[in-house]
């Protein structure tokens, strides 16, 4: 079972959580960012259209509308870690990006373990019979419903 953590300024903790809602997840890349949403009961997940990375102020606004949108009562985003549970570069972004999130949005952010997430979201795309093309504009999306199923199965 993965762990669950919230960013905030000075320290990581738990948070509360409702019990229903909706949950918006990220899969934070350095081209893109795949995002997935369940429904209130948090039963079901499915990717929403990735977005591409451009400033803070853009991924704050995109991720603020869709927050409104579907009404989300909390935002996880995926830990990057190497393949022992180490911190690499892309962690340090996307722990970046959680504690800006933290500071900036009235929901509380997670942050979710996503190790091998792209490589399961290629097969599962791959299951579906989807091209190149379409696995490559999926991908970020189906990984961002990995992670998000992964937190809801935690929690």
């Amino acid at each position: 079972m993965q762990h669950l953590q919230t960013a905030n300024e000075t320290q990581v903790t738990e948070l509360s959580l409702p019990d229903t809602g909706r949950i918006i997840a990220l899969d934070p890349g350095t081209k893109r960012i795949g995002v997935a949403i369940c429904d209130e009961i948090r039963v079901t997940t499915r990717p929403l259209p990735y977005f591409t990375v451009s400033s803070w102020k853009k991924l704050l606004a995109h991720v603020t509308a869709l927050i409104a949108e579907f009404d989300a009562v909390a935002l996880v985003i995926g830990l990057p870690l190497d393949s022992e549970g180490g911190e690499q570069e892309m962690t340090q972004i996307a722990r970046e990006m959680a504690r800006k999130f933290a500071l900036s949005l009235q929901i509380p952010v997670f942050l979710q373990d996503e190790r091998v997430t792209s490589y399961e979201a290629k097969g599962r795309l791959w299951q579906k019979r989807a091209n190149l093309k379409e696995t490559r504009s999926k991908v970020d999306s189906e990984a961002a419903t990995i992670i998000l199923e992964d937190f809801i199965a935690a929690i």
